[in-house]
């Protein structure tokens, strides 16, 4: 079964993985090449980001897409921006990487497995979207997404990781300013989860 955004205008829940799940994000400048791609999508695409969290090889979140554009062009646009500036980097020899050649040559064989249109292919094929319609489902994708640091053992409290918007739900600040899904329920018709 192929997951498919059919209500352009929804809140939905996603995933963006990296071609063989390599662990790409374990260096922090990938990860700030993503927060740099999101703030600019919220300023310049009509992205609203509810929440995230940038795993080692892949990502979590809870986008929507302001009642002028579409989350599937925003999202298109996204992957494929990040996945050129990183195939940049990796490019860009005077750039410290211990892992350049083996990681263009995984993301070059991925796009000849693919037969993609490109000679990189950095993520995954799709985003599993899942349409949030009610407060359980949103309380519980939130939870999920702030916890995965705390599953992975990376930290002990899920506001601790850098990477996420657990700090923002939790004392306002974070890499990125989201917007806080208790702030809309009265927009959406949404009762309290609390």
């Amino acid at each position: 079964m192929r997951y498919k955004i059919h209500d352009q205008k929804g809140i939905y829940f996603l995933t963006f993985t990296v071609v063989e799940w390599v662990d790409l994000f374990t260096r922090p400048v990938y990860s700030e090449l993503l927060i740099n791609s999101m703030k600019f999508c919220q300023a310049k695409k009509g992205l609203i980001i509810y929440a995230y969290v940038i795993m080692s090889n892949h990502l979590h979140l809870i986008f929507q897409a302001e009642k002028e554009t579409e989350l599937s062009n925003i999202i298109q646009s996204f992957k494929s921006y990040t996945a050129n500036k990183i195939v940049s980097y990796l490019q860009d020899y005077s750039q410290p990487e211990s892992r350049r050649d083996w990681l263009l040559n995984r993301f070059s064989f991925n796009a000849r497995k693919n037969k993609t249109n490109s000679e990189h292919q950095v993520w995954q094929r799709g985003n599993h979207p899942v349409l949030l319609y009610s407060p359980w489902m949103i309380r519980q994708k939130l939870n999920y997404i702030h916890q995965n640091p705390v599953q992975a053992r990376i930290v002990h409290c899920a506001e601790h990781y850098v990477f996420s918007s657990a700090s923002n739900y939790e004392n306002g600040r974070g890499v990125i300013d989201v917007t806080l899904l208790e702030d809309i329920w009265d927009d959406i018709g949404y009762v309290d989860l609390g």
